[in-house]
């Protein structure tokens, strides 16, 4: 019997929250629902972030990777080493403000022939089971990525999917003007060759940027425009990486990082469950 490899989250979380500040903590850790917790009488509430984090575990993964800026330390504080979810979880910080792959990057070092599940701890989705179904199609095939995709009313907002009839992506357009594309994608699984990837591009991206060295504390900056996630997956699909579509045709996203949002969520998420 073949034995799979680890699998562990990956959850970017260095965002400043500025579509919806000001706010009491960080935007990660607002309550949206209930849930029980054990050793405790009646509901508590349960923040943003517990959502992904229970559907990464049903989907195997023990262990899960929070990025953050300095300065969030209330979110270590509040999840602590994730006994309570029964998971592992540790804490990173990342120095640069250059966008996701930079934050993703940190966790390289612990990443090694492990299958990563990436999302994003402000974002609530539906099925519950969607990391299972992404990470059969990932074991079960051969591709490096598997995108997970929701159906879209803002495709000038987010990163639209162009994918063909058996799934296998063709281009990933981030706020693009390619309007008819129904699907955005939120959520992935990957094998260690992506990992790879990103760690490369990343350091070619940092030299180009700032040298050889990334300072600790950077006082200056030089002009730089954020690096979404989706421009590294499109650059692997360049270099020949084999990149897969899962679309969730009833699925649901709900990114709560404005006010509009969050009001949906409290709205949509208002008992136990999720």
């Amino acid at each position: 019997m073949t034995t799979l490899p680890p699998t562990i989250g990956l959850i970017p979380a260095a965002g400043q929250g500025t579509r919806i500040s000001p706010l009491p903590m960080s935007k990660e850790l607002f309550p949206v629902g209930f849930r029980m917790v054990a050793g405790k009488v009646g509901p508590r509430p349960k923040v943003v972030c517990h959502y992904l984090l229970e559907k990464m575990q049903r989907a195997g993964a023990a262990q899960a990777f929070f990025i953050l800026r300095p300065g969030k330390w209330d979110i270590p504080n509040f999840l602590g080493d994730g006994a309570d979810l029964g998971m592992h979880l540790s804490y990173l910080t990342v120095h640069v403000p250059f966008g996701v792959p930079f934050s993703l990057n940190q966790a390289y070092p612990f990443l090694r022939g492990a299958t990563v599940v990436l999302g994003f701890p402000d974002i609530l989705f539906e099925p519950g089971h969607a990391y299972q179904v992404l990470l059969e199609r990932l074991h079960g095939g051969k591709a490096d990525v598997v995108l997970g995709l929701f159906p879209t009313q803002q495709p000038e907002k987010v990163g639209v999917v162009d994918f063909d009839e058996s799934g296998v992506v063709r281009g990933i357009y981030e706020k693009s003007s390619f309007t008819h594309l129904p699907y955005m994608w939120a959520i992935a699984a990957w094998r260690p060759t992506f990992s790879d990837f990103l760690h490369g591009f990343v350091r070619d991206r940092t030299q180009a940027l700032i040298g050889r060295q990334i300072p600790q504390h950077l006082t200056t900056l030089p002009p730089y425009v954020e690096t979404p996630i989706g421009d590294v997956i499109q650059a692997a699909l360049k270099a020949g990486l084999r990149v897969e579509a899962e679309p969730f045709a009833q699925g649901s996203y709900l990114d709560i990082g404005t006010p509009e949002n969050l009001a949906n969520a409290i709205q949509q998420y208002p008992f136990l469950g999720g």
